[in-house]
């Protein structure tokens, strides 16, 4: 064999291997990847996934965090949160539902709008897993009726605005103390003036000047102190007027109370319990009671306040006056669940020198009740979902099951706390309170301008429009929607007499706020 032929067998050999030590690489670079292929496929592909939209940007951590601690409790699902601002939230959960292949198999809702969406086939009436408390023994019943719909659940109940009555309670402490000292001193007078008469000049008697505590105002012990400011607590609107009327407010403080009255929810809960719109679910035409007495008397209390605090719509804002509250500028207000976080927030800045309480509203009167407006945030089940079953039980779990740490990381109110101690606090407690006996929102679409048009009544009977003319006028229009046609009221006569006593026990109140409020 020549060299030349030994030269190209060689050659030809080392191609062949090289062939076959390639295909070898490529066979295992094949094989790596279709182990690669199968695990990404074991991790994510065999796991169905759940899409759950939500509207408010302050979830987005909390549901993170939830979706990861269901898909450790249920290995086979992956829940994914999708963040979905906009004022047209159901209408682009219906395009999705409609023509994405991801469709939200769940969403966050407010109970205003679960008509809408079961109409719209957007929501289903949802089932609790076997084993499951009913919701009536797991949430108040302001809960239950909220996602009620013709006597179908249709959502689960998440977490609730409403608004309570907030208060600077360093404020209510030193006059609560200063009122006991007061009275320990006239005490101490007379208890010293029925000596003298019976036994003629008394020796001086430190000591004893000290026991009675005339002469001490550490003696008033803060056990005491907090149990006079829990008398003081107004529980009605006279009792704010007549705390005003004898309150010596320290120079810093420019209103016993003020709140916005610009603003339908600080203002419902004086109508709260006067009007009905839809019944107790919110949902029933044939229930709406706008027009009535007590709905006027209260009106009436409402419009007076104006001439006793003295309140500018046009300048008034909520977030303005929770600013004043915080510098010491009011002593009462009425304020909604973020309060709390934004004051703890100020505190831990050093913006904030005061102590604070919060409580139910006072009633309008001892015979005419208050009730606040709330809205409640409700997990729903899409209708067009192929995963109902699956989304209906985390839909579960988000609201029943992991809403121990919801206020700490969004400072949104659960309606069921899980085993958490949010509502140790007395001030989110309070809050609890009284939403457990607010008014829902209702659901009713012919309904849904009744907010815009009470607010208008509302800035209108404030500013001096007859209250009865004014309710007359709002009922009519909304039964004119509601029945498809004109609505008439029969008048209700009812003479301005009823509030002259109102007016005349604060006159003097009403004229000495005025002259402060010039100054």
């Amino acid at each position: 064999m020549t060299l030349k032929k030994r030269i190209t067998m060689i050659l030809a050999i080392a191609l062949c291997v090289g062939a076959i030590y390639g295909v070898g690489r490529l066979g295992i670079a094949m094989r790596q990847g279709e182990e690669a292929e199968t695990t990404e496929e074991s991790l994510f592909g065999r796991r169905e996934t759940l899409y759950l939209w939500y509207t408010d940007e302050a979830l987005t951590d909390y549901l993170n965090s939830v979706a990861v601690s269901y898909s450790e409790y249920q290995e086979d699902v992956r829940v994914v949160p999708i963040y979905t601002p906009g004022r047209e939230y159901l209408e682009t959960i219906n395009q999705a539902s409609l023509h994405s292949e991801e469709v939200p198999d769940l969403y966050v809702v407010s109970n205003d709008s679960l008509e809408k969406a079961y109409l719209a086939g957007l929501a289903s009436e949802v089932k609790l897993p076997e084993g499951v408390l009913p919701m009536e023994e797991l949430f108040p019943e302001t809960a239950v009726s909220a996602v009620t719909y013709h006597d179908k659940q249709i959502g689960y109940p998440f977490y609730f605005e409403t608004s309570c009555f907030l208060y600077n309670e360093t404020y209510l402490k030193d006059w609560a103390a200063a009122q006991i000292e007061a009275e320990l001193d006239a005490q101490a007078a007379e208890e010293a003036q029925q000596q003298l008469e019976e036994e003629g000049e008394p020796q001086e008697d430190e000591a004893a000047s000290d026991e009675d505590g005339s002469a001490q105002t550490g003696v008033i012990d803060e056990e005491t102190v907090n149990a006079r400011v829990e008398q003081t607590l107004p529980k009605t609107i006279d009792d704010v007027l007549a705390f005003a009327d004898v309150y010596d407010a320290p120079e810093q403080v420019e209103a016993v109370f003020k709140w916005d009255v610009s603003d339908i929810f600080y203002n419902y809960f004086f109508v709260g319990d006067s009007i009905d719109v839809g019944g107790k679910n919110g949902d029933q035409s044939d229930s709406i009671h706008i027009y009535n007495e007590n709905a006027i008397k209260c009106m009436r209390v409402y419009q007076s306040l104006n001439q006793f605090f003295s309140i500018d719509t046009k300048e008034i804002s909520y977030d303005g006056i929770l600013q004043d509250f915080m510098e010491g500028k009011i002593v009462y207000t009425v304020a909604t669940t973020d309060a709390i976080s934004k004051i703890e927030t100020a505190k831990a800045e050093g913006n904030f020198a005061y102590e604070y309480g919060i409580s139910t509203v006072p009633d309008v009167s001892e015979e005419l009740s208050s009730a606040s407006l709330s809205v409640t945030q409700c997990v729903v089940v899409n209708g067009y979902s192929e995963k109902k079953e699956r989304a209906n039980d985390f839909a579960v779990y988000l609201a029943e099951y992991a809403t121990d740490t919801l206020y700490a990381r969004t400072g949104k109110l659960p309606v069921y706390d899980n085993g958490g101690s949010t509502y140790d606090d007395p001030n989110k407690a309070a809050f609890l309170q009284e939403y457990m006996n607010s008014v829902p929102m209702p659901k009713m679409i012919e309904t849904s301008n009744f907010w815009v048009e009470l607010e208008i009544a509302f800035a209108k009977i404030w500013e001096g429009d007859d209250a009865n003319d004014d309710l007359k006028a709002l009922s009519e229009k909304i039964m004119s929607q509601v029945v498809g046609g004109e609505y008439v009221e029969e008048y209700i006569d009812l003479p301005e007499e009823v509030t002259e006593e109102y007016e005349d026990e604060n006159e003097e109140g009403v004229e000495g706020n005025a002259e402060e409020s010039a100054e």
